[in-house]
């Protein structure tokens, strides 16, 4: 199982825009694709940072070919949909892989 790893960060004004935005719209699309290999996401956001609020995006894959279908050959670059990249502060210019290591 793969991990994709991605940092974003909205003014707090723009945070729940933006929550909502990924939680009713993007994950729900990224789902409705039904890319074979797609095992869900998860948000986590921490507030009050810099006067920011960071979102970092978990999505599941089975492989590295599932991300690719996602993503594209260049699976590192971002996917980013325009109504995010408006709310959006700033954002890590790469997503990055994890390998899931179960326990048990």
């Amino acid at each position: 199982m793969i991990a994709r790893i991605w940092y974003g960060w909205t003014s707090p004004e723009n945070a729940e825009k933006y929550e909502k935005l990924l939680r009713e719209e993007v994950l729900l699309e990224i789902a409705k694709r039904a890319i074979p290999g797609y095992k869900g996401a998860e948000i986590f956001i921490r507030d009050g940072e810099n006067d920011e609020v960071e979102f970092v995006t978990l999505l599941r894959f089975e492989t590295i070919e599932a991300v690719k279908a996602f993503a594209g050959k260049i699976y590192e670059i971002p996917v980013i949909p325009p109504e995010c990249k408006k709310l959006l502060k700033r954002q890590s210019e790469k997503s990055r892989h994890y390998r899931i290591v179960p326990i048990n």
